[in-house]
């Protein structure tokens, strides 16, 4: 994708996660004994925060950065806004359910395909979670999951909402949800559709292609998140 020195470290997201918001209900119980993990509304919205600052295989460029985060099942789709500190050009990560992913900014953009699409609600609480226990992060009394043997999930044990998740790989990304409505949509088109400068002429795919690192952190993380969705229930 492009900026390099906005994006060369952009995990993503932050975005992914691309993770966020579950329904304020009271998280059930699983045959077992142990809590089961609050499947996601179908729409919501996330205001996601992420400090790489002591992650240097997570990111080489602007460690701080806020993400809104927008969960659209119904439509198959999937955005998350990252904003670096400082910086006035926000970088769209836009997921569609056929694979495609567009990173864009307003000058550049990078076009992935993915052998998955956007991670169903179920995505956790449909199978294959493990319970951890019960945790305390950031003074909140949290159930605590892992799946797939690279992320720990973390929900609000008297609400079932989400509260933070970390990758348990090299980057070492942690992503804090800090506030995250469900129910809300962002009906504006306008936010969702790419450019048209990610979708060149032949000639000039390098583009969008030959900035290498524009994507590269951001790309990570959301191949982490894609693997949830390969783990997930059929959808």
């Amino acid at each position: 994708m492009a900026p390099a020195a906005r994006w060369s470290t952009s995990p993503v997201l932050f975005l992914l996660l691309l993770l966020a918001a579950a329904t304020a209900t009271t998280t059930t119980t699983a045959k077992d004994g142990h809590p089961s993990p609050t499947p996601w509304p179908e729409r919501f919205h996330a205001v996601l925060f992420t400090n790489l600052t002591n992650y240097t295989e997570a990111s080489t460029g602007p460690p701080l950065r806020v993400t809104d985060l927008y969960y659209d099942w119904p439509r198959r789709r999937n955005l998350n806004l990252v904003r670096h500190q400082l910086s006035a050009d926000p970088l769209y990560d836009v997921e569609w359910n056929n694979g495609t992913g567009f990173y864009f900014d307003s000058k550049a953009c990078r076009v992935e395909q993915f052998p998955v699409g956007v991670l169903p609600p179920w995505w956790l609480s449909g199978g294959g979670a493990e319970y951890v226990g019960r945790r305390v992060a950031g003074g909140i009394d949290c159930h605590v999951w892992g799946k797939a043997g690279f992320i720990f999930y973390y929900e609000e044990a008297r609400t079932g909402r989400p509260v933070r998740w970390d990758f348990v790989d090299v980057t070492g990304i942690q992503q804090f949800v800090m506030s995250f409505e469900p129910g809300a949509a962002l009906e504006d088109d306008a936010q969702w559709q790419a450019p048209a400068y990610c979708f060149p002429d032949d000639d000039d795919a390098a583009r969008s292609s030959g900035e290498e690192e524009a994507g590269v952190g951001l790309e990570a993380a959301s191949r982490l998140l894609r693997k949830l969705a390969g783990a997930a229930a059929t959808y």
